[in-house]
């Protein structure tokens, strides 16, 4: 049976990630934050009890910061891939927070990686980079595109980039970067634009909220399906060579047009809910990420099935259900 170690478990891709490789016959490791309180329902399902002997989810406590824990646990579960998803993820938040979020979104990457380097370099090795790196680079982007990251956020995953490839090229390391483009779902984070707006779509339906408030309404971002991104990290890892690829659907919309499709699925106009709202402004704005897909498609046959407009009417349409099911 393989074994896998996930960092960021809890988290969206976390939750899909662990769902498709228990499908795939994986043994499951997570990496979790101790807190006072849970944050594992996205993983609920999968979750059993410590003493079931047969049980494909195990979760571990731990942090990137720590990388003394970090080379323990690798040594305890000894898995054949590790896929590192953990990070301050927020764009906005990393102004607030730079050093924590070089902390995990950069030396934790290097952690796992001397993990590995000392414990077994045999274990494959997964980097969630992305699309962030790419920055003011006009679109679109691949693989060869210049990176010019525009936040602490990107440029701690720029160190993290580079260092898995060194990893890979000095110890010989199989490691792998996934450039991911921007990839959403009814699992995604509620600060995060796309679900803040599918809720606020939720809680007008009901009556619960009368406005929404946004930043840059211009930006164009590529938007994908996360649980279809996911399989891309399990197939790099499958490649018989150690590749870095571009994830994305190559197709473009801008916050606009996703507040336009979100409100279209319960038939309202959204010029009159959205308001605009400077505090939601960046210091360095990103104007357009749209990804080139081109070479995953063809080495690896990955391709994407749901574009921006399908997402925004799944997302909406899974807030609304989970409204109805907590008034109940």
């Amino acid at each position: 049976m393989k074994r896998a170690l996930i960092t960021g478990i809890t988290g969206q891709d976390g939750s899909y990630l662990a769902e498709l490789l228990i499908s795939k016959g994986y043994e499951v490791h997570g990496l979790i934050r101790r807190s006072s309180s849970f944050n594992t329902s996205r993983i609920e399902h999968l979750y059993a009890d410590p003493h079931e002997k047969e049980r494909k989810l195990i979760l571990h406590y731990g942090d990137l910061t720590d990388g003394i824990a970090i080379s323990n646990l690798v040594r305890e579960v000894m898995p054949h891939e590790i896929y590192n998803l953990a990070a301050q993820s927020h764009v906005m938040v990393s102004f607030s927070v730079p050093i924590y979020t070089a902390n995990v979104d950069a030396v934790g990457t290097i952690a796992l990686l001397e993990a590995i380097r000392m414990t077994d370099p045999s274990i494959k090795f997964y980097q969630a980079s992305t699309s962030e790196l790419f920055g003011s680079t006009p679109p679109p982007q691949s693989e060869s595109s210049n990176f010019q990251p525009r936040s602490p956020y990107a440029a701690a995953k720029l160190y993290s980039y580079w260092v898995t490839n060194n990893y890979k090229e000095g110890y010989g390391i199989f490691a792998v970067n996934g450039i991911l483009f921007n990839h959403e779902s009814p699992r995604r984070g509620e600060t995060f634009v796309t679900r803040k707006i599918s809720k606020a779509v939720a809680k007008i339906v009901e009556g619960k909220q009368d406005s929404l408030y946004l930043g840059n309404l211009e930006a164009v971002r590529d938007w994908g399906y996360a649980k279809e991104y996911v399989e891309a990290m399990w197939m790099m890892l499958q490649n018989d060579s150690p590749e870095s690829y571009v994830v994305a659907t190559g197709v473009a919309a801008s916050v606009k047009d996703f507040c336009a499709a979100a409100f279209e699925t319960v038939g309202l106009d959204w010029t009159k809910y959205v308001i605009t709202d400077d505090a939601y402004l960046r210091p360095l704005e990103v104007e357009s990420l749209i990804g080139d897909p081109t070479r995953i498609e063809g080495e690896l046959g990955w391709k994407h099935t749901t574009e921006w407009r399908g997402l925004a009417k799944l997302m909406v349409e899974a807030d609304l259900s989970n409204s109805i099911e907590k008034n109940n």
